[in-house]
């Protein structure tokens, strides 16, 4: 090849500036909405938008704001020209939509693009033409009010390719009436709208959105959706303060059914998209609204700018904020607390007898009684198939869902094995620490390594699995189409935690200790421990709990920036949260001490994270139980030992049901939504298969 073939050369700044407008401006309805968050940041309250062809001919957007100054219509058009932004730290608090100047820009390198606009404090209004972000020619003075009329003509004339991906100019106007209609119902108070010019003619014209100024969001809901959705609304106000998070929306309640779900969000007024959140209200109305009906949610967040990252997109369609999973939990859990709370009444819609069952019905009642029946196609009966036989849903509620939690007081008992002041677990939660990108070659080969080994039919059976009851507190049952299945949680646990431990490198909360727990005497309880194995050979357990002691102060800061471990003044503090509502039994705490020190692999960076990730998700499974330090740590909770005594008593009781809550809608949703289990989970125990509907019934039929 000849070299000269090969050498890298700079583009040319036209094709440079329409490569990046392709992007900002994918289609009309993306041009509109950029033009819409400029009227709405220049204080408009009123919009209207004419459109010709599904904007490709014509996009015209016209507002009553405050204007752009002549003397700023120069560089109007010029990529990355801004009154919103002076460096970069600015993005962190940036409260308004077109931050970045890249708008007005990129439709100038894409179509024919003309300004009009009048401030407040001028005579006249001034109209300027641009092509590819520059000036045809000066300023001219016209008449026109206050305000900004913004002309977009021949888009993407210049691009023929994407032009004839536009086939249907009625889809693109369905687009641009989504867009509208979204910030319509987020902006309420403020008029808009949508004009279609259908003719070569202005005048042959027709309405399809509009809004009165003034009007409310539920009014303007019922105007653009229908009556019989702005009369069936519930309202959603809840406020997260560990996540700083704000809820604010109107959502419909079980009485409204629709064919697709309508969902409009909006994230510190930003229109967006979640397919995870998405997914977890249609879960929740799954247990409200027949088969096939789906909600209309509307719902406004609001959230510290610290926890956002809105520079992800060029078309600024979507942002990133940290802890995704809890935030869309604490969504879902407070539409559905609305949706308990409604009180008003369910109304059932019945389906009349068509006329041909009535006349069925009645020859059928004055035919003869020596009248032989004879067999027709419907008497005859239908086969059933192996899918038909179960009906089950792992989105589905269940009944005790609806059920309170139990709430059951700390057993002294339990924790007999700490110091007396070492007792209390931690239940203060710090502040949710602002996200970090973790670039560890070691850690991402980690990650990558689980990915890798992931087994697919596994990952699906945990994804799909429908929750059927505890057996203890490490054996669940589950079932998955039409097999029963008994899972051993304490290896679905550990390796879920050790995941987890992965996935959130450097960015977990942390559960803050009541009181400081003293790592000399946790070790010291450790090496009584029968696990520890220590012996009389190994030395005095003092020198051995002081050498503990010192070694891990010494890796202090390392523990707290990675894993959220606080260690201050030779005492744990503090330990991570992996999962909330979940919190590990503190009674582990002497053994985890006793195994970061000697179990760990410290030589190497990749070993370490791995063998430390390891242990802590040893600390966090869920297992039966830990007794005094004469049993094994294998005795149950409620298990064998209990069979000694005629009944468990009330506190065993509370115990066990709280634990089983627990299991249930804490740790197995999160091993749905996180865990993606290994092939050697098929042969490890981990699952066995109790039962097969398809062979109970061959079994049934011989009997």
């Amino acid at each position: 090849m000849d070299a000269r073939q090969t050498v890298i050369r700079r583009l040319d700044e036209k094709v440079v500036n329409r490569i990046a407008a392709g992007e900002v401006i994918q289609r009309p309805a993306n041009a509109v909405k950029e033009l819409l968050e400029n009227s709405l940041d220049a204080g408009a309250t009123s919009i209207t938008v004419s459109i010709k062809f599904g904007g490709l001919k014509l996009l015209q957007i016209l507002d009553n704001g405050h204007g752009i100054h002549k003397d700023d219509l120069e560089i109007v058009c010029e990529r990355f020209t801004t009154s919103k932004l002076k460096e970069f730290d600015d993005l962190k608090a940036i409260s308004t939509f077109g931050f970045r100047g890249e708008a007005l820009a990129s439709i100038s390198h894409v179509a024919h693009l003309s300004i009009v606009s009048r401030t407040p404090n001028t005579q006249c209004s001034y109209k300027a033409s641009y092509l590819d972000g520059r000036l045809k020619e000066k300023p001219k003075p016209t008449a026109g009010n206050v305000g900004t009329q913004i002309t977009v003509e021949d888009l993407f004339y210049n691009v023929p390719t994407r032009q004839k991906v536009f086939k249907s100019p009625s889809e693109e106007h369905q687009k641009i009436a989504n867009v509208i209609t979204r910030y319509a119902v987020h902006n309420s108070g403020i008029s808009f709208t949508l004009r279609k010019l259908d003719g070569e003619t202005a005048l042959s014209k027709g309405v399809s959105v509009k809004t009165q100024a003034g009007a409310t969001c539920i009014e303007n809901i019922a105007s653009l959706f229908g009556r019989s959705v702005g009369g069936e609304l519930i309202e959603v106000l809840q406020e997260d303060k560990p996540f700083k998070l704000k809820i604010n929306g109107y959502v419909s309640n079980a009485n409204c059914s629709m064919k697709k779900m309508v969902f409009l969000l909006f994230i510190n007024n930003r229109l967006v998209e979640c397919s995870g959140l998405r997914q977890a209200l249609n879960a929740v109305y799954q247990a409200y609204l027949p088969k096939g009906g789906h909600p209309f949610v509307y719902l406004s967040l609001k959230m510290d700018a610290n926890n956002l990252d809105v520079n992800v997109h060029p078309t600024k369609h979507e942002v990133r904020f940290l802890h995704e999973e809890a935030v869309i939990e604490s969504v879902q859990t407070a539409v559905d607390a609305a949706l308990l709370k409604c009180d008003s009444s369910r109304k059932f819609y019945t389906q009349k007898l068509l006329p041909t069952s009535l006349k069925v019905s009645s020859d059928e009642n004055s035919s003869s009684k020596d009248k032989q029946p004879t067999q027709n196609n419907a008497d005859k009966p239908t086969k059933k198939y192996d899918h038909q036989l179960v009906r089950t849903d792992s989105k589905l509620q269940k009944l005790d869902s609806f059920l309170q939690r139990p709430q059951t007081s700390t057993d002294p008992k339990s924790l007999k094995k700490l110091p007396p002041k070492r007792t209390n677990t931690g239940e203060t939660v710090t502040n949710f620490p602002k996200r970090r990108q973790i670039r560890l070659t070691s850690v991402l080969e980690l990650q990558e390594s689980v990915e890798s080994s992931k087994d697919d039919d596994i990952t699906k059976l945990l994804h799909d699995h429908t929750f059927v009851g505890c057996v203890d507190a490490e054996l669940a049952l589950i079932q998955h189409s039409t097999n029963l299945y008994l899972v051993n949680t304490a290896k679905l646990t550990q390796e879920l935690f050790y995941q987890i431990m992965l996935r959130d490198f450097g960015n977990f909360a942390m559960f803050q200790l009541s009181e400081p727990a003293s790592i000399f005497e946790l070790a010291m309880l450790g090496l009584e421990l029968k696990e520890s194995g220590w012996s009389p050979a190994d030395g005095s357990k003092e020198n051995l709990a002081k050498y503990i002691v010192t070694f891990l102060s010494g890796k202090a800061n390392m523990l707290k920036d990675y894993f959220c471990l606080d260690i201050v003044d030779e005492n744990i503090v503090g330990i991570p949260l992996l999962l909330k509502n979940y919190s590990p039994a503190l009674e582990r705490l002497p053994l985890l001490v006793l195994r970061l020190s000697t179990e760990v692999n410290w030589e190497s960076e990749k070993a370490c994270f791995d063998t430390f990730c390891r242990e802590m998700a040893r600390f966090y499974t869920v297992r039966r139980g830990i007794t005094d330090s004469s049993e094994p740590e294998e005795a149950s909770i409620a298990s064998s030992e209990s069979s000694k005594t005629d009944s468990p008593g009330p506190d065993e009781n509370g115990k066990a049901a709280s634990c089983n809550w627990t299991i249930e809608h804490v740790v197995y949703p999160a091993i749905r939504s996180y865990l993606k289990p290994g092939s050697n989970a098929k042969d490890d125990g981990t699952f066995i298969q109790l039962a097969n509907l398809t062979d109970l019934y061959k079994v049934f039929e011989r009997c």
